[in-house]
């Protein structure tokens, strides 16, 4: 909490060169950009970082093949060049995945057709994954026997990525890069209203864990909050040419119920994408992709019934999955950039793009973000930065890379350490991966500082609650380093152990007391209880 509370008091304090308001993918890519430019720049949100639909997404990060069907030929392009640079940057984290797919008789094309849509979509990737693959309906049965072929045409391959560890901890690694830059970040920060005075924005915001108010000073404004965007830009008087529009989708999370390493596509009963995703000992399915008036949005039991309905059609399981067998829920809302003046956008929902839009008032100083999808991060940050150097902004270190892992150097230093101290020896039976490989992923250059703890007390390389995958050095580095302000936002965001373990489980693990006591020290039962007081 320490980090938190110097973070306010900069907030508080100091003039900054941009103040971007929301810390989903969109803030805290343009965060992290400006960062690493040399760029004064703060980043508040009022909830969590990645508290909405940066955290419940499929944990994907793919080029986008399903837009080829609208014909997008140049957002694919553009998607499939960002997924390659994510897995070039982030080789432990984004990483090629094999999709197994079947096209039902009966479908709106061909089979044979769609699987040179998979060829055209490697040609686009610049041949960057392994090749695509046509496989006739026997080869199915053969393959993955858990899929039902009673009415399947045939199947095919393809490859794209996925993330390793789940999205908003890859989200909240962006925030964790901006600040190892030198920016100033805070979460439970809720702006209020921004006005422009001597031509400068003055933000009203108030710390939502304590309540005090305060003042942002800053020469431009970047609104990204996601879903909210038309929202923050109505009460700051900003008048753009995009609006958002709203897709609820959501994800079921249960036992693990295929040993396929392999995502299963299909097309659901009303035509779209369907996934199954192996989550280590776990399975995600889903998604919906439902029009919503509203971003707060909730899982129904319709939604639920349609995901289950779904997965006994297209699998053969020994028994059919049933409300009983959810272990936990994923539920957000996409929001779709759209043009303010098109009319018939509602109309064509399936066919509205996906692709991200930004606005600028270059008289306000003011960029909104609208759209966009994880995969195009990278994008949004550089064009984000270019814009505030528009804007007037110096940026002092423009050329400097502002994303990917940590060298080869320090990585080979860090497996050497790794090795010294025999730390995959310490791996508990339960892990699905061998610590040295996880901590890397996780910390980068920072798990150096873990190799230190448990070299002097090997007890520091003990899981802390039980099938988590959580040592307790890792516990106590977060607490340092994360932000972690409520103990949702380790549960749930830092780590994905709401997501794998039911909420019974959680609360009766013997470890969770020991890990408040080192999230959040005194407070630790007061943390603790205003955590299981969320839940009821």
């Amino acid at each position: 909490m320490e980090l938190r509370t110097s973070n306010l008091d900069s907030l508080n304090k100091n003039n900054f060169d941009v103040l971007i308001i929301g810390g989903g993918i969109n803030g805290a890519v343009a965060f992290a950009a400006l960062a690493a430019k040399g760029v004064k720049v703060a980043l508040i949100d009022k909830g969590d970082f990645a508290g909405m639909t940066s955290s419940n997404s499929s944990n994907l990060a793919w080029g986008g093949i399903k837009y080829l069907e609208s014909y997008e030929l140049l957002l694919v392009n553009r998607l499939c060049e960002s997924r390659n640079e994510l897995m070039r940057s982030f080789p432990s984290t984004v990483r090629e995945i094999r999709f197994f797919t079947t096209i039902q008789k009966g479908f709106r094309f061909p089979a044979f057709f769609v699987f040179l849509g998979t060829i055209l979509y490697w040609i686009i990737g610049r041949f960057f994954t392994q090749s695509p693959r046509y496989i006739p309906t026997s080869s199915v049965r053969a393959m993955e026997p858990v899929i039902n072929t009673e009415n399947t045409a045939s199947g095919f391959e393809y490859s794209d990525c996925f993330l390793h560890d789940n999205d908003a901890r890859f989200v909240f690694n962006f925030v964790r890069s901006g600040l190892d830059q030198g920016g100033t970040a805070a979460n439970y920060v809720e702006a209020h209203h921004s006005s422009r005075e001597n031509g400068r924005w003055c933000t009203q915001a108030t710390d939502t864990i304590s309540g005090n108010s305060f003042d942002i000073h800053s020469k431009i404004m970047i609104n990204a909050c996601g879903p909210y965007v038309d929202h923050y830009n109505q009460i700051n008087n900003q008048q753009t040419q995009y609006k958002h529009l709203f897709s609820k989708g959501i994800h079921l999370v249960v036992d693990r119920i295929t040993d396929s390493e392999k995502v299963l596509t299909f097309f659901a009963s009303d035509g779209r994408l369907f996934f199954v995703i192996p989550m280590g000992p776990k399975t995600c399915v889903g998604t919906t992709d439902t029009p919503v008036e509203s971003p707060v949005v909730s899982v129904t039991k319709e939604d639920r019934d349609f995901v289950l309905e779904n997965i006994n059609r297209l699998l053969n399981l020994p028994k059919p999955l049933t409300a009983a067998d959810v272990i936990s829920e994923r539920c957000g809302v996409r929001p779709l950039a759209v043009n303010s003046s098109d009319k018939k956008a509602s109309a064509d929902w399936v066919k509205l793009s996906r692709k991200h839009e930004i606005a600028t008032n270059k008289d306000d100083k003011h960029i909104s973000i609208f759209g966009g999808k994880l995969t195009d991060c990278l994008n949004v940050g550089e064009e984000v930065a270019g814009l505030v150097a528009e804007l007037g902004v110096d940026l002092a270190a423009s050329d400097s890379k502002w994303y990917g892992e940590a060298s080869a150097e320090h990585k080979e230093t860090f497996l050497q350490q790794a090795r010294k101290i025999d730390l995959d020896a310490m791996t508990d039976p339960s892990s699905s991966e061998p610590l040295s490989v996880r901590l890397w992923r996780r910390y980068g250059i920072h798990c150096m500082t873990l190799l230190e703890q448990i070299q002097h007390d090997p007890k520091q390389a003990e899981l802390l609650i039980e099938n988590a995958e959580y040592i307790r050095c890792e516990v106590a580095l977060a607490s340092q380093l994360e932000m972690i302000t409520k103990l949702e936002d380790f549960l749930r965001r830092r780590s994905k152990i709401e997501q794998v373990l039911k909420l019974e489980d959680i609360l009766s693990a013997p470890g969770l007391r020991d890990a408040c006591e080192l999230l959040f020290g005194d407070d630790a039962d007061a943390k603790l209880q205003e955590y299981v007081a969320s839940k009821s």
